[in-house]
Protein backbone atom coordinates (compact mmCIF):
# COMPACT_ATOMS: atom_id res chain seq x y z
CA UNK A 1 0.00 0.00 0.00
CA UNK A 2 1.51 3.67 -0.94
CA UNK A 3 2.39 5.50 1.87
CA UNK A 4 1.88 8.85 0.27
CA UNK A 5 -1.16 9.29 -1.96
CA UNK A 6 -1.05 10.17 -6.16
CA UNK A 7 -1.60 13.25 -6.99
CA UNK A 8 -5.38 13.89 -8.39
CA UNK A 9 -4.81 15.80 -11.72
CA UNK A 10 -8.45 17.15 -11.81
CA UNK A 11 -7.77 19.07 -8.45
CA UNK A 12 -4.02 19.37 -8.81
CA UNK A 13 -2.97 23.24 -8.74
CA UNK A 14 -2.36 24.95 -12.14
CA UNK A 15 1.46 24.49 -10.52
CA UNK A 16 1.18 21.49 -10.99
CA UNK A 17 -0.99 20.92 -14.00
CA UNK A 18 1.35 22.90 -15.99
CA UNK A 19 4.18 20.93 -15.07
CA UNK A 20 2.08 17.75 -16.03
CA UNK A 21 0.80 19.36 -19.46
CA UNK A 22 4.68 20.10 -20.57
CA UNK A 23 6.01 16.94 -19.67
CA UNK A 24 3.51 15.33 -21.53
CA UNK A 25 4.14 17.65 -24.48
CA UNK A 26 8.02 16.36 -24.29
CA UNK A 27 6.66 13.09 -25.12
CA UNK A 28 6.87 11.35 -21.46
CA UNK A 29 3.52 9.40 -19.39
CA UNK A 30 2.24 10.53 -15.84
CA UNK A 31 3.57 7.15 -13.53
CA UNK A 32 2.73 7.05 -10.09
CA UNK A 33 6.44 7.56 -9.04
CA UNK A 34 5.52 11.20 -10.92
CA UNK A 35 2.18 11.64 -9.23
CA UNK A 36 3.88 10.91 -6.14
CA UNK A 37 6.40 13.41 -6.71
CA UNK A 38 3.96 15.99 -7.96
CA UNK A 39 2.90 16.66 -4.36
CA UNK A 40 6.37 18.98 -4.40
CA UNK A 41 7.23 20.39 -7.83
CA UNK A 42 10.92 21.51 -6.72
CA UNK A 43 10.83 17.46 -5.80
CA UNK A 44 9.22 16.45 -9.24
CA UNK A 45 11.94 18.85 -11.29
CA UNK A 46 14.86 17.85 -9.52
CA UNK A 47 14.55 13.68 -9.64
CA UNK A 48 12.29 13.68 -13.03
CA UNK A 49 13.07 16.54 -15.03
CA UNK A 50 17.23 16.40 -14.60
CA UNK A 51 17.28 12.76 -14.51
CA UNK A 52 15.81 12.70 -18.11
CA UNK A 53 18.13 15.64 -19.16
CA UNK A 54 20.90 13.89 -17.38
CA UNK A 55 19.86 10.23 -19.42
CA UNK A 56 20.18 11.66 -22.69
CA UNK A 57 23.30 12.73 -22.34
CA UNK A 58 24.52 9.10 -21.30
CA UNK A 59 22.48 8.30 -24.55
CA UNK A 60 24.84 10.70 -26.25
CA UNK A 61 28.32 9.14 -24.46
CA UNK A 62 26.96 5.04 -24.86
CA UNK A 63 23.97 4.99 -26.84
CA UNK A 64 20.20 4.69 -25.87
CA UNK A 65 20.78 0.60 -25.50
CA UNK A 66 23.46 0.82 -23.38
CA UNK A 67 22.09 3.37 -21.12
CA UNK A 68 18.79 1.50 -20.46
CA UNK A 69 21.00 -2.57 -19.61
CA UNK A 70 23.00 0.60 -17.27
CA UNK A 71 19.83 1.81 -15.67
CA UNK A 72 18.10 -1.45 -15.73
CA UNK A 73 20.47 -3.49 -14.09
CA UNK A 74 20.72 -0.79 -10.97
CA UNK A 75 17.32 -1.42 -10.72
CA UNK A 76 17.87 -5.05 -10.36
CA UNK A 77 20.69 -4.90 -7.97
CA UNK A 78 18.31 -2.91 -5.86
CA UNK A 79 15.60 -4.61 -5.90
CA UNK A 80 13.40 -2.01 -7.02
CA UNK A 81 10.49 -3.27 -8.07
CA UNK A 82 9.07 -0.34 -10.04
CA UNK A 83 11.77 0.78 -12.38
CA UNK A 84 12.80 -3.07 -12.76
CA UNK A 85 9.16 -3.63 -14.33
CA UNK A 86 9.55 -0.52 -16.08
CA UNK A 87 12.68 -1.49 -17.98
CA UNK A 88 11.91 -5.07 -18.20
CA UNK A 89 8.89 -4.12 -20.64
CA UNK A 90 11.08 -1.38 -22.38
CA UNK A 91 13.73 -4.29 -23.12
CA UNK A 92 10.75 -6.71 -23.60
CA UNK A 93 9.26 -4.18 -26.28
CA UNK A 94 12.65 -4.10 -28.11
CA UNK A 95 13.63 -7.87 -28.59
CA UNK A 96 15.28 -8.79 -25.14
CA UNK A 97 13.71 -11.20 -23.03
CA UNK A 98 16.13 -12.45 -21.10
CA UNK A 99 18.33 -9.92 -19.39
CA UNK A 100 20.55 -12.41 -17.69
CA UNK A 101 21.18 -15.11 -20.99
CA UNK A 102 21.66 -11.71 -23.10
CA UNK A 103 25.15 -11.27 -25.75
CA UNK A 104 25.96 -7.88 -24.04
CA UNK A 105 28.73 -5.53 -26.02
CA UNK A 106 32.13 -5.23 -24.32
CA UNK A 107 31.00 -1.77 -23.34
CA UNK A 108 27.63 -3.00 -21.89
CA UNK A 109 29.17 -5.55 -19.61
CA UNK A 110 31.34 -3.28 -18.20
CA UNK A 111 28.21 -0.50 -17.33
CA UNK A 112 26.53 -3.29 -16.35
CA UNK A 113 29.35 -4.14 -13.94
CA UNK A 114 29.57 -0.67 -12.56
CA UNK A 115 26.16 -0.48 -12.49
CA UNK A 116 25.81 -3.46 -10.07
CA UNK A 117 28.95 -2.29 -7.82
CA UNK A 118 27.31 1.20 -7.25
CA UNK A 119 24.43 -0.17 -6.16
CA UNK A 120 25.87 -2.73 -3.97
CA UNK A 121 28.57 -1.07 -2.27
CA UNK A 122 29.51 1.59 -3.48
CA UNK A 123 32.21 2.63 -1.24
CA UNK A 124 33.33 -0.49 -2.46
CA UNK A 125 33.74 -0.19 -6.06
CA UNK A 126 37.25 -2.03 -6.94
CA UNK A 127 39.85 -0.03 -8.66
CA UNK A 128 40.03 -2.77 -11.48
CA UNK A 129 37.05 -1.88 -12.47
CA UNK A 130 37.91 2.54 -12.21
CA UNK A 131 40.77 1.70 -14.26
CA UNK A 132 38.22 0.12 -16.97
CA UNK A 133 36.13 2.86 -16.93
CA UNK A 134 38.84 5.36 -17.18
CA UNK A 135 40.88 3.48 -20.34
CA UNK A 136 36.98 3.50 -21.89
CA UNK A 137 35.46 6.71 -20.66
CA UNK A 138 37.19 10.69 -20.40
CA UNK A 139 36.63 11.78 -16.45
CA UNK A 140 33.62 13.55 -17.85
CA UNK A 141 32.26 10.94 -19.29
CA UNK A 142 32.61 8.98 -16.22
CA UNK A 143 30.98 11.66 -14.11
CA UNK A 144 27.58 11.55 -16.23
CA UNK A 145 27.64 8.11 -16.08
CA UNK A 146 28.18 7.75 -12.32
CA UNK A 147 25.40 10.82 -11.71
CA UNK A 148 23.00 8.87 -13.88
CA UNK A 149 23.28 5.93 -11.56
CA UNK A 150 23.10 7.93 -8.53
CA UNK A 151 19.49 9.48 -10.45
CA UNK A 152 18.56 5.80 -10.52
CA UNK A 153 19.48 5.04 -6.94
CA UNK A 154 17.29 7.49 -5.73
CA UNK A 155 14.49 7.33 -8.15
CA UNK A 156 14.40 3.40 -6.58
CA UNK A 157 15.03 4.61 -3.43
CA UNK A 158 11.94 6.86 -3.28
CA UNK A 159 9.89 4.49 -4.84
CA UNK A 160 11.03 1.98 -1.93
CA UNK A 161 10.34 3.99 0.36
CA UNK A 162 7.36 5.25 -0.10
CA UNK A 163 6.33 2.38 -1.41
CA UNK A 164 4.69 3.35 -4.82
CA UNK A 165 2.97 1.15 -6.62
CA UNK A 166 4.33 0.03 -10.44
CA UNK A 167 1.39 1.25 -12.62
CA UNK A 168 2.71 -1.34 -14.78
CA UNK A 169 1.71 -4.43 -13.23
Amino acid sequence: MPRISLIDLETASEEVKKVVADHVADGYRITNEKLTLLHHVPSFNALELESYKLDRELQKIVGKRAADFYEYAISLQNDCLVCSTYFTKLLKKNGIDDFNTFNFTDEERLLIAYARAIADDPKNVSDELFEQLKARYTEEEIVVITTMGVFMIANNYFNDILQVQSELL
